[in-house]
């Protein structure tokens, strides 16, 4: 039996010269669209402009277009006769980061946030890349009916990066009111890869995040008489120190898992002892039980420590576990298999390279969670010069990450492996 990616090969090469023929005519404009998203980048739950020019989009390129789908999500459907449901999602939203790219179309907007701050707005994740190559996505399925048969859903999800927008998006009828999806696939930029370069992670790509507060109640006082109070910035460090031994002694060798405590306030003064400490932490797993671990040794150690500090019974501190929250993205093996094959028939085997699982966090998790147990594949798309990988690979040193105000992606080539790559996996698991 031949290996699945060479049989997917074979079967493939015949469209591969058409996808490259439709995407070469449509780059131009897509980057031009590009650089249009990336200089009015919106906030999540706040991306009326963008939805709507993106929904304008899908509807010039042939689509039925629903818009308001749990808010700001858009869901486009391109029906073409008998066949599988295949979903096909881009997020939308940008992040309150001020832009220090340098390039001629960055971002300069300002609004106001949730809270009422000034925030500066950027596309620091790449989304506005996912949606250029969504867009053309659209229109090289479109130009290219007579090779595929079935549905294809395409949707833009907004609110990725507040882990929000699928959980609305499935439960305003994401699944019921629009065709169910067979699978699902989406790709992401990635800021260390090479463009012209996919990646793709089997299993576990993503991890389980959860964000946790704790509020440590004291007895304040002055400072010359620490006797006569309950010192709650000692406890909050004793509890920080301690929360270390989960990952290091409670969590099994090679399950991983991450605890950070990211952000610790109190006191007002140098002579007071505050009443209050507040910590807020986040929480990396795979594992649903590695998960549920992190929680439940969180809450004993809190209490554990309070206790030893001789806290009173109603001085005993909060562990607030937040909503907020995201799964696992789990890409399942059989369906990167055949992406693998597919993508590797576009742009060439050897540029399609197999990446390691990290502790980021992608909504897109939700739509393989729901009781249709959809299979999904997201895979990482290469945004950087060559060059610049290889000489930050020999010296050893990183390139601007993701939510990065230094994050630049290359416009055209990493915009055409990305067409190429999502087109060329659709026409696959479609195909006549």
């Amino acid at each position: 039996m031949k290996p699945i990616f060479l049989s997917l090969l074979a079967t493939s090469s015949f469209f591969a010269a058409d996808v490259a023929s439709v995407t070469n005519q449509e780059l131009p404009s897509l980057v031009e669209l590009y650089k249009e998203l990336h200089v009015n980048p919106e906030l999540s739950l706040h991306e009326v402009e963008t939805a709507a020019r993106i929904a304008k989009e899908l509807r010039e390129a042939g689509l039925e277009v629903t818009e308001k789908v749990g808010g700001n999500g858009i869901v486009g459907v391109l029906k073409n006769g008998d066949g599988p449901v295949i979903l096909v999602r881009t997020d939308l939203d940008g992040l309150p980061v001020k832009e220090q790219t340098g390039a001629p179309y960055a971002s300069t907007k300002v609004v106001k946030d949730d809270l009422g701050r000034e925030v500066n707005v950027m596309h620091a994740c790449g989304h506005d890349i996912h949606m250029a190559s969504f867009i053309g996505t659209a229109r090289a399925l479109s130009k290219l009916r007579d090779q595929w048969k079935g549905t294809v859903v395409m949707i833009g999800q907004h609110a990725e990066e507040r882990v929000l927008g699928a959980r609305l998006m499935l439960r305003a009828g994401l699944f019921s009111k629009f065709p169910k999806p067979d699978k699902a696939i989406a790709l992401h930029c990635a800021s260390d890869m090479a463009h012209g370069q996919i990646g793709i992670v089997e299993g576990y790509a993503l991890a389980n995040v959860d964000s946790v507060e704790i509020v440590v109640k004291g007895v304040g006082g002055h400072g010359s008489m620490p006797h006569l109070t309950r010192d709650p910035i000692v406890l909050a460090s004793h509890i920080v120190l301690a929360l270390q031994t989960i990952v290091s002694r409670e969590v099994r060798p090679g399950d991983p898992a991450v605890v950070t405590v990211g952000s610790i306030h109190g006191g007002t003064k140098s002579n007071i002892i505050s009443d209050e400490v507040r910590l807020q932490l986040t929480l990396r797993s795979y594992q649903t039980d590695t998960r549920k671990k992190l929680v439940e040794s969180i809450k004993r150690i809190v209490k554990a420590q309070a206790e030893s500090a001789n806290m009173p019974v109603d001085k005993m501190p909060e562990v607030i576990v937040s909503d907020d929250q995201a799964p696992a993205l789990y890409n399942q093996p059989a369906l990167c298999a055949e992406v693998r094959g597919l993508v590797g028939s576009a742009i060439g085997p050897d540029k399609v390279l197999t990446r390691e699982p990290v502790m980021g966090a992608e909504d897109f998790a939700e739509y393989g969670l729901t009781k249709e147990k959809v299979p999904l594949c997201m895979f990482w798309l290469g945004t950087q010069p060559p060059e610049v990988v290889a000489e930050a690979k020999a010296k050893g040193t990183t390139l601007p990450s993701l939510h990065s105000p230094f994050f630049k992606p290359v416009p055209e080539p990493s915009i055409e492996t990305g067409v190429k790559a999502m087109t060329s996996a659709v026409l696959g698991l479609m195909k006549k």
